[in-house]
């Protein structure tokens, strides 16, 4: 590899995600930059007007032009730090907040319109691909959410919170399901309406001690979330709604998930716990075999408006060796 293929590379995805006019691609008047100071503001940790200026690699006179737009239009707010009086303290708005989400809901969009143009069969691939690439520009380093740092250290396992689903997390789920995969493997709006219902039927009736929901929780924002719910067959419970944010791969969430719903099923006196996938989740298929799931049958059917191959797993929690 050289460094013309490197460019060639940069000048063809600055073209694909429309970088150079993204105020045109996302209907908003907001350049690249400000976006992203924008984004930064609403998921990462620092606050500090140095702590963004160093972790975006900003000049420091073009960042406060930014922030001074942004306070003239409402959307921020600068104090002094309460830890050092030297630094400024910068905060969204609730119109701030609102003007983010807009941000990233036509981000999502924009990206959902772009993967809907590649195969389902090989988004695995092309995800490997990036992941791959982020790896080595990171120096085998996993990049931390948001690529922000806490102190200059990254995102580690503990710092992620499994937790209930309080006030508007089970609409969370319903709305980061469809949109991820929407983007990641081009389902429609069909699997919204599956995963409504699902969500939907816990809501209304669930028993506590034998069905339950996790919400992982890192930076005090949902970025996961599995549910352990009764199957029709006796004895048995069922694993769903399997779900880690892209953005927050790489620090065990799904492990941690798919334990606490194994724990759960077993602690609550259930004797298999089964789970309905399909073959192109391969991450999530390679986690299920590792927490000891057995693929007991597989059927190819048109649902969400893919031509999918679905998998039955299985696990038994009655005694070692299942």
């Amino acid at each position: 590899m050289t460094v013309q293929d490197v460019r060639a590379f940069n000048r063809f995805y600055t073209n694909v995600i429309g970088a150079l006019d993204y105020s045109r691609q996302l209907y908003a008047p907001f350049t690249l930059t400000e976006s992203r100071v924008l984004y930064e503001l609403a998921h990462s940790p620092r606050t500090d007007a140095a702590d963004l200026r160093g972790e975006l690699s900003l000049d420091a006179g073009y960042l406060s032009r930014i922030l001074k737009k942004f306070e003239r239009d409402g959307l921020i707010e600068r104090t002094a730090s309460r830890q050092d009086p030297r630094r400024v303290r910068v905060t969204l708005t609730p119109r701030g907040r609102e003007t983010a989400a807009l941000l990233a809901e036509r981000a999502d969009e924009s990206v959902g319109a772009l993967l809907a143009t590649v195969p389902a069969a090989d988004r695995p691939r092309l995800s490997e691909a990036m992941q791959t690439v982020r790896t080595l520009l990171s120096d085998g380093r996993p990049p931390p959410l948001s690529a922000s740092l806490e102190r200059g250290d990254p995102h580690r396992r503990e710092d992620v919170l499994l937790r209930e689903p309080g006030p508007g997390d089970l609409g969370w789920i319903v709305a980061r399901n469809a949109a991820v995969y929407a983007a990641e493997y081009g389902f429609d709006a069909s699997y919204e309406g599956l995963v409504a219902r699902i969500v939907a039927d816990f809501a209304e009736d669930h028993d506590p001690h034998l069905e339950r929901v996790w919400i992982a929780e890192l930076d005090g924002r949902p970025v996961g979330c599995v549910m352990c719910v009764r199957d029709d067959t006796p004895a048995t419970a069922r694993l769903r709604l399997l779900l880690v944010e892209p953005d927050a791969r790489g620090l065990g969430i799904g492990d941690r998930l798919v334990s606490a719903v194994v724990d759960f099923a077993r602690g609550a006196g259930y004797r298999d716990l089964v789970l309905w996938t399909n073959d192109v989740l391969t991450s999530a298929r390679r986690l299920y075999r590792r927490h000891g799931f057995v693929l007991t049958a597989e059927k190819p059917h048109r649902s969400f408006g893919q031509d999918l191959n679905g998998q039955d797993w299985r696990l038994g929690l009655a005694g070692e060796g299942e």
